[in-house]
């Protein structure tokens, strides 16, 4: 096959692949308020994160941002407050690479909050090095699952407490590439970035399933998501600039932008359904059969998950 007929086929790959992107991509039709409500977004400094606090501070809520980098998050809820005219915005400080950092924000969130309705664990990325944090946990693995499972854990009793709340996690489509190996769950064995991106995703559905079990007859709903391909910049941190200026190019060309983005995260944050509907997995607002999961998984890499961040009795949300 020759070059030109190659490049020729991409092109139109990318085409249908755009086409296809744009006319499944689903949008929230919802008009509930959200008055009166408190919701927590992580990582809504950037991207999807960031429309989805737009959104529900647009609705009324009292939206607090949890994000590492305050600078940007400064910049977020200037854009946030002035595009809504909800002036109750808030910045809290926290970095997922950071166990302590997560236990500080989450006792800060206790001491000034009396409700949580909504909990978006967005934060993620890919693309961070092999290397350990100063909890000694692979990077990659802590940012998009041992950070937010810590965080979760410790505001389940916030959230009992509110009735009808919700928590709502980002995951991925590349979850069913994860493979997973409970004796490696810490990537640490053999490192490989992909493998380890598509295996913290996968966690993030069985954190979710087994919330769903445990949470149910509370009120609390749980579900997850893949948000489709969007333009954010989730790898920034590709250590390869001409990978990166490869995958920046083709997300500006054929992805989602990150309000088109954070539809099914709003969908699920709002919706009737994100009420009644609880351990889901949804595409484009759209439920679906999530892969890579068999039976007793879900329990499993909770209770590994558990021993990983060091999880003290007092701090257990289910007990016993």
């Amino acid at each position: 096959m020759s070059w030109t007929l190659a490049l020729l086929l991409l092109g139109v790959a990318l085409f249908v692949f755009r086409l296809y992107n744009k006319r499944t991509a689903g949008r929230c039709r919802c008009t509930a308020r959200m008055d009166g409500k408190v919701v927590i977004v992580t990582g809504a400094n950037t991207g999807i994160g960031r429309e989805a606090a737009r959104d529900l501070a647009a609705r009324g809520a009292r939206v607090i941002l949890a994000c590492r980098d305050l600078k940007k998050a400064d910049a977020a809820r200037d854009d946030i407050v002035a595009s809504t005219g909800n002036p109750n915005v808030l910045i809290r400080a926290v970095d997922l690479l950071s166990l302590r950092s997560v236990r500080d924000f989450c006792a800060g969130v206790l001491r000034s909050e009396d409700r949580l309705d909504v909990l978006v664990n967005n934060a993620g990325v890919g693309g961070l090095p092999n290397e350990l944090t100063e909890d000694g946990l692979v990077m990659g693995m802590q940012a998009n699952h041992f950070g937010p499972f810590l965080l979760t854990c410790l505001l389940v009793g916030l959230l009992k407490k509110t009735p009808g709340s919700r928590i709502v996690t980002v995951s991925s489509a590349a979850h069913p590439f994860g493979f997973f190996d409970v004796d490696n769950m810490n990537c640490e064995k053999s490192f490989n970035g992909f493998y380890l991106y598509c295996n913290s995703k996968l966690c993030n559905i069985l954190m979710t399933l087994y919330l769903a079990e445990k949470l149910r007859g509370t009120g609390v709903t749980t579900n997850c998501l893949h948000p489709g391909a969007v333009k954010t910049d989730i790898f920034r941190h590709v250590p390869s600039e001409l990978l990166k200026s490869f995958v920046s190019a083709s997300v500006g060309l054929f992805f989602k932008d990150a309000h088109m983005g954070a539809q099914t995260i709003i969908h699920l944050a709002v919706s009737e359904e994100g009420a009644r509907v609880t351990g889901k997995y949804f595409v484009d607002l759209q439920e679906q059969v999530p892969g890579g999961v068999r039976p007793g998984l879900a329990e499993e890499v909770w209770r590994r998950s558990e021993e990983y961040v060091k999880l003290a009795e007092d701090e257990r949300p289910f007990r016993g």
